[in-house]
């Protein structure tokens, strides 16, 4: 028996566990929109690709599966790229299924194909970013298309697959059998782990050392791993510094959790990682502002730190640092056996009283040190009040999503979060416009969660749309729009280093400018708070929190740089011999 092809991805979709499709309709894609109308997966309907793309992203990461985008050819497949692209950067799983010109229209400048060098290679323009780029061409053939992009991407190194497939394709007709035979594959895999041997030789050098300490980064989450790290972690009191990306890995109320590193690490945190002896690293690719552009002096120092490193992906061990220790293995796997391990040679909790008091007397002076911006009753508001005042009303539980600038950097550096990986941030592409949208595959996925966006006017202003998905199928997401009528980080970098703002201020008449986000949230038929006092605000995200249902509160703030003491190599380039980062503008 045979059935259209668009009838059968659906069904086999369906039988794969997906619930949601996150896209933008064309006319290459339709025919799987119509057979999505009688299916129970619900298409999540957007008025930009990219926020699909990001909405799908933020989806995965707390499904821990491979989410699904529906593009369109051309402005459609790009328009999705930058938010394909920053998945693929944090390493999160996702299908992107787009439609494609008709088979027999290759070479003829078909409809918004994009053909200046080949034809029928549109599909290229993703190449440099997903794990593994497909085009269909033979419907015989798409089945196990699409089974293979599901493999790669939740397998391995997690990340983003296209599938694209000419819209005749979609229409053609193959036989059941071809679907059927994929029912016969396993769709969960078995991790690598590590053996015994490897397993006692990481735990006793730890032992032995006289300052280890573990580094984590976003791997933990992505191998669904906290849980082993925490038992690690509290078996053997080994201090924990954490990437960007790794923060939440272990609670930030832990006694043994250090902080992020690097360029908006602080002092205290940076020069733990410059002392330890051994560092064992776990799902972490030392990023630049993680690892102080690599610079020796200012965060990690290899040698004489002697560096152990697990993960997933062969290529990221020793890639910026020399390794003494280097094992390609799954992270909740790996950590399983090492856990065992430690109890056996170790049977016994080991303790360190006086580095927990350390980090606690390093916690408490760093909040005194911030006390004066977060008692500050001054409005705009200081974004350390902000930032405190979420903290205050949030649930332990709450899941944040953050775009760039203050809110990503100060949010890593001085905003706790509990719960493993209740925080989604743009780490390898430092993506401007992911945070709105990615709350909102975050809240699709998370119904019982409280979700925050925490977002700058620059960085909403990118994709207001995704109030018009909100407001229709009634997602409830708190949007704080951090506003300092800027692109607040790039300014006070320029402003710094050469003087001026020109292009990263909103000026109108010399004086500030910023659309009413409130007002344009009411006119998407979401309720929207434009705050006019710092006493204003909490009630207010207190009031949206009980709301149940989208919420938008625009919040001015000053534009003060987030404070650090780390080091970033582009101040070098910019101004050579001096100390300077931002400034405030």
């Amino acid at each position: 028996m045979k059935r259209l092809i668009s009838h059968q991805l659906v069904e086999y979709l369906e039988n794969r566990g997906i619930e949601h499709i996150f896209g933008l309709c064309g006319h290459t894609n339709i025919a799987v929109l119509t057979a999505l109308e009688e299916s129970n997966i619900k298409f999540i309907n957007v008025r930009h690709e990219q926020i699909s793309a990001h909405a799908a992203d933020g989806y995965a990461r707390v499904t821990k599966k491979a989410s699904v985008v529906l593009s369109h050819l051309g402005p459609g497949l790009t328009n999705a790229a930058t938010g394909v692209a920053n998945a693929a950067l944090d390493s999160v799983p996702m299908v992107v299924i787009a439609g494609d010109v008709p088979t027999h229209y290759y070479g003829k400048h078909p409809h918004q194909e994009v053909n200046l060098h080949a034809d029928a290679s549109q599909y290229e323009i993703y190449r440099p970013f997903v794990k593994r780029a497909w085009r269909v061409d033979s419907p015989e053939l798409f089945p196990e298309i699409i089974e293979k992009a599901f493999a790669i991407a939740e397998n391995g190194n997690p990340g983003p697959v296209l599938v694209s497939v000419p819209m005749d394709i979609f229409s053609k007709e193959v036989d059941v059998s071809l679907f059927q035979r994929l029912t016969h594959n396993t769709k969960n895999f078995q991790k690598p782990s590590i053996d015994d041997i490897t397993a006692k030789k990481i735990i006793e050098t730890l032992i032995k050392a006289k300052n280890p300490l573990l580094y984590v980064g976003g791997g933990i989450m992505l191998a669904h791993a906290a849980e082993e790290l925490k038992e690690l972690v509290d078996h053997l009191s080994i201090p924990v510094a954490h990437s960007l990306m790794g923060k939440s890995a272990l609670p930030d109320d832990h006694a043994l959790t250090l902080g992020m590193t690097g360029f908006w690490g602080t002092e205290f945190i940076n020069n733990k990682c410059k002392e330890a002896d051994y560092i064992l690293a776990l799902g972490t690719r030392f990023a630049e502002a993680d690892s102080s552009s690599w610079e020796s002096e200012y965060t990690f120092n290899f040698p004489p730190t002697k560096l152990i490193q697990i993960d997933i992906d062969p290529t990221e061990i020793g890639r910026n640092y020399p390794v003494e220790m280097g094992v390609v293995a799954d992270l909740k796997q790996a950590l399983t056996v090492l856990n065992r391990v430690a109890r056996e040679l170790v049977p016994q909790e080991l303790t360190n009283k006086e580095l927990e008091k350390e980090i606690s007397e390093y916690r408490k002076e760093f909040k005194e040190n911030n006390m004066k911006f977060i008692q500050d009753d001054v409005f705009p508001m200081q974004p350390q009040r902000i930032l405190e005042e979420v903290r205050q009303v949030l649930p332990r539980d709450a899941y944040i999503t953050t775009d760039v600038g203050w809110n990503k950097n100060g949010v890593g550096q001085q905003f706790s979060i509990y719960e493993p990986g209740s925080i989604l941030t743009p780490g390898g592409f430092a993506t401007m416009g992911f945070g709105a949208p990615a709350a909102l595959g975050a809240k699709i996925a998370l119904q019982d969660k409280v979700v925050v966006s925490l977002v700058g006017d620059g960085g909403f202003g990118q994709n207001p749309a995704v109030l018009a998905t909100a407001a229709e199928e009634n997602i409830p997401v708190i949007w704080i729009i951090m506003n300092n009528y800027a692109f607040g980080t790039i300014a006070g970098l320029q402003k710094a280093h050469f003087g001026t703002t020109l292009g990263t201020v909103f000026k109108k008449d010399g004086k500030d400018y910023s659309p009413d986000y409130a007002a344009i949230a009411k006119a998407y038929g979401v309720e929207g708070v434009k705050i006019q006092s710092a006493e204003e605000f909490k009630p207010t995200l207190e009031r949206a929190i009980a709301a149940n249902k989208p919420f938008v509160i625009d919040v001015a703030m000053l534009n003060n740089p987030v404070p650090t003491a780390g080091h970033w190599n582009i101040m070098d380039i910019y101004s050579p011999n001096k100390t300077i980062h931002h400034v405030s503008v």
